[in-house]
C-alpha cells in the first residue's frame, strides 16, 4: 500500500461544533507516489506541453482516473471545445473502464466556468470534477481546494500550454504525447499509446517535482504503466516539436 502525505490544516482547533467543522478545508490525504491522487483527491492541474497536446492530456487523465463514486461532471468553456472539439461520453466511460454518467456544462466565460466547477463540488453529486478552462490564478485555485476538501470532491483542471504562476493545486502535471508502442501484428499500425508526463509541482510529494514518467496504455486492458527504462529522470527543456506522433485521440471537433 502507498505511503500518503497530510497537509496540515494550522490554528483550526480541535474541539468546534460539528456545524462548523463540516465548512472547514479537511485534512487531504493524497499518496505520496505516482499518480498523487489524481482523480481521488484534491485539485490537480494537468497542462498541454504545447499547443494541440490537449487530446493527448485528457487520454492521459481518463486512463488514469478512475473515480470511486458516482458521474463525472465535465465542465468546459466553448471557446476550448471549438478549438479542440468535445469529449464523447461513451469514450471516457470506456476509458474509465466503468459505465457511469457524465454531466456536461458548457459556458462562454471563465468566470462562468469557474462558478459552475465550485458549484458542483459543493453539491457533493458526483465522483469527480473535469474543467477545460484556459487559465486559473491562485485566488480561484484556492476557492476550488478548500471546496474540494470539504465535500471530498477531487478536482482536475485541463489548462493550456501558457499555464504558469503559483497556485492552490496539489499537483501541477505538463503532458505531450509520444510515438506509440511498436505493434505486435502489425509493424505500420500505431500500437499501444503512449504519453509524456513531467511533475512539475507538487505540494505533497516535494521530492518527486521534476521527474518525467513515460507512460504506455494497454488498449486492450486499458492499465497504465510506465514504459520499462524510462521510469524517471531529470527534466529537460522544452523544445519546439517539429515531428509528426500518434496520440489517440479521445476528442471529436464541434
Amino acid at each position: 500500500m502507498p505511503k500518503t502525505t497530510t497537509s496540515k490544516v494550522s490554528n483550526i482547533p480541535e474541539n468546534l461544533h460539528p456545524d462548523v467543522q463540516r465548512w472547514l478545508p479537511q485534512r487531504v490525504k493524497a499518496p505520496a507516489s505516482f499518480p498523487l491522487g489524481l482523480g481521488e483527491t484534491g485539485v490537480h492541474e494537468v497542462c498541454e506541453a504545447s499547443f494541440g497536446d490537449l487530446p493527448a492530456l485528457t487520454g492521459f487523465v481518463l486512463s488514469a482516473t478512475k473515480p470511486n463514486r458516482g458521474a463525472i461532471a465535465w465542465v468546459s468553456q466553448r471557446r476550448i471545445a471549438l478549438e479542440h472539439g468535445a469529449c464523447l461520453p461513451a469514450g471516457i466511460a470506456q476509458m474509465c473502464r466503468r459505465q457511469l454518467d457524465v454531466i456536461g456544462v458548457e459556458t462562454s466565460k471563465l468566470t462562468d466556468a469557474l462558478w459552475a466547477t465550485e458549484e458542483v463540488v459543493h453539491s457533493a453529486a458526483v465522483g469527480c470534477v473535469i474543467a477545460e478552462i484556459d487559465q486559473i490564478d491562485f485566488t480561484a485555485s484556492r476557492r476550488l481546494a478548500l471546496a474540494s476538501g470539504r465535500r471530498g470532491v477531487p478536482v482536475i483542471l485541463l489548462l493550456p500550454y501558457t499555464c504558469e504562476g503559483a497556485t492552490a493545486a496539489i499537483a501541477r502535471w505538463r503532458v505531450s504525447p509520444r510515438p506509440s508502442a511498436p505493434n505486435a501484428y502489425d509493424a505500420r499500425a500505431p500500437g499501444h499509446t503512449r504519453w509524456r508526463v513531467v511533475l512539475e509541482r507538487a505540494r505533497q510529494a516535494p521530492h518527486m517535482t521534476g521527474k518525467v514518467f513515460d507512460l504506455e496504455l494497454n488498449n486492450e486492458t486499458l492499465s497504465l504503466s510506465v514504459v520499462s527504462g524510462l521510469a524517471a529522470h531529470a527534466l529537460a527543456p522544452h523544445a519546439l516539436r517539429t515531428d509528426k506522433r500518434h496520440s489517440a485521440d479521445f476528442r471529436k471537433r464541434a
